[in-house]
């Protein structure tokens, strides 16, 4: 059977039951701990934490803020203890839309490291220090994301690097509804097929938080879905069937990846709440209303 392309660890198989929380939102928690889970799980061995709200296009604010604090939560238990300065950087390209999650969401980051000898002593004593960047992606710049964050880390000298990026999901109802947060660091393009050289604590030199949402999904997984569905009987089993979607669409289209009409909508949103999941995680002595101010000045 064909290898379904996923950033998802809760997608691998063997994921736990997820647990509820506040505001329609549910967590699942899967920890690889050993190298016999890496290998068949194919991730590096840490702490994979997804969370999913109902896929709607229309969500009460109520559950964006309850999603937002939920990764807020997950993101502080992350990071290092003491931990001050931080780096947030956002990959993809801003010009591809489904890809444009990374560069957008920084845009809203609260940065401070250059705020501090302007802003009270009272507020100062409040904040990290946070800086940001959206580095583009090697096809523009011809620099590996890795190259170009290796040299910042080695200057600013951050605590941890949180980097934000567009995954792909294996099923498409986890499209802009579900985010992923793994201490293990990232590997831009990996969900995709198109491999970078990793952001990690072993390439960075610091730990790598990575913070993703699915925002495509392969035509294959799609048209799989849509057999199975309509073989819910088991007439044909599931090897004629991948076999099938493998002759069709792949011989057919080649890698195709989709993603929804709307997705221009769905990064938007999912670029706030995002964005202020990190605020709430970096800065948690300030409120949301001293966030948005701050961001206004």
């Amino acid at each position: 059977m064909r290898t379904m392309w996923t950033d998802l660890a809760m997608e691998g198989g063997g994921a736990p039951p997820g647990e509820q929380l506040t505001g329609g939102i549910e967590r699942t928690t899967v920890r690889i701990k050993t190298p016999e889970q890496a290998k068949t799980l194919e991730r590096p061995m840490g702490t994979y934490v997804t969370l999913e709200c109902p896929q709607r296009m229309s969500v009460e604010l109520g559950t964006r803020r309850a999603l937002s604090e939920a990764l807020a939560e997950t993101i502080g238990g992350m990071l290092p203890d003491g931990a001050h300065t931080m780096l947030v950087t956002g990959l993809g390209n801003r010009s591809v839309t489904p890809d444009a999650l990374g560069p957008r969401t920084v845009e809203r980051v609260l940065v401070t490291r250059h705020m501090a000898p302007c802003l009270p002593e009272d507020v100062q004593e409040r904040m990290a220090s946070v800086c940001s960047a959206s580095p583009g992606v090697l096809g523009v710049t011809g620099v590996e994301t890795a190259e170009v964050l290796r040299g910042m880390v080695e200057h600013v000298r951050p605590d941890a690097v949180i980097a934000v990026d567009a995954l792909a999901a294996r099923s498409s109802r986890r499209i802009g509804s579900t985010i992923q947060v793994t201490d293990t660091g990232i590997t831009p393009g990996s969900g995709v097929g198109n491999h970078q050289r990793a952001l990690t604590r072993a390439t960075l030199g610091v730990p790598v938080i990575a913070v993703g949402v699915p925002m495509v999904v392969s035509a294959w997984a799609l048209a799989s879905d849509a057999l199975l569905a309509m073989n819910e009987d088991g007439e044909i089993d599931g090897e004629t069937l991948s076999a099938c979607v493998e002759r069709v669409v792949t011989a057919e289209l080649g890698e195709m990846i989709v993603t929804p009409r709307e997705v221009d909508a769905l990064v938007e949103r999912m670029a706030g709440i995002v964005a202020e999941g990190i605020n709430l995680a970096l800065h948690p002595r300030l409120t949301r209303q001293e966030v948005a101010q701050l961001m206004a000045e």
